[in-house]
């Protein structure tokens, strides 16, 4: 009989031991957030000062929830990387199923937000409410992303609790692995979000060039 685990309860643990997925300690494995990323033009980054300038007077009034973290600064990210234009589409709570290669175990859950082109995965992203860490969120977005059927190209997530974020890529082959960016933090001097668009933009150029 096989297991059923919720996505919001994995555990890294059951990920490497079911699912045998691995942490990459590579260097090179991860080049996409490394790489010279795209211009942020003077407009953007007008755009994403106001952004962070939104993001902390919001948590001058808790609660800051996850719907407020995806309307405040999530929304106005995907909508300057260009995630709400064709050949691009994203779903909201979208349904997914994994399991192992036996067959015994069998993760669902709601993917936050998915961003497509035609069928196939672009990026997954799970944002988290401001009070938490982005490590809360970890194991549950690479369950979403082993969830990916396209067994050929690399799956990108993002977390982001509106304050901090962390790209990851997961890369399925015979035996998975996974490998995070640094944390861009907005407590830190200057406005990271311009790094974070940048990385955005990376990703969308990147699967523009494989059509």
């Amino acid at each position: 009989m096989s297991e059923t685990i919720r996505a919001t309860d994995i555990s890294l643990s059951d990920l490497r031991t079911k699912f045998d997925l691995q942490l990459s300690k590579d260097g090179q494995f991860f080049q996409e957030w490394q790489a010279e990323l795209p211009e942020v033009t003077d407009y953007d980054k007008q755009f994403l000062d106001r952004v962070k300038d939104g993001y902390f007077n919001l948590l001058e009034y808790p609660p800051l929830l996850e719907d407020s973290v995806k309307m405040a600064v999530l929304g106005p990210l995907l909508n300057l990387a260009g995630f709400y234009l064709y050949p691009f589409h994203t779903k909201s709570e979208h349904s997914v199923k994994v399991s192992n290669m036996d067959g015994d175990v069998i993760v669902e859950g709601k993917i936050e937000v998915l961003v497509l082109k035609d069928q196939f995965w672009v990026m997954v992203i799970e944002s988290k409410q401001a009070a938490f860490s982005i490590e809360a969120g970890l194991a549950q977005i690479l369950a979403y992303m082993l969830a990916n059927e396209n067994q050929d190209k690399p799956c990108f997530g993002m977390i982001t609790t509106g304050g901090s974020f962390v790209f990851i890529k997961l890369v399925k082959g015979d035996s998975p692995q996974y490998a995070l960016s640094r944390v861009f933090e907005l407590r830190n001097p200057g406005n990271e979000l311009y790094m974070v668009l940048g990385v955005l933009k990376q990703l969308e150029q990147a699967a523009l060039s494989e059509s």
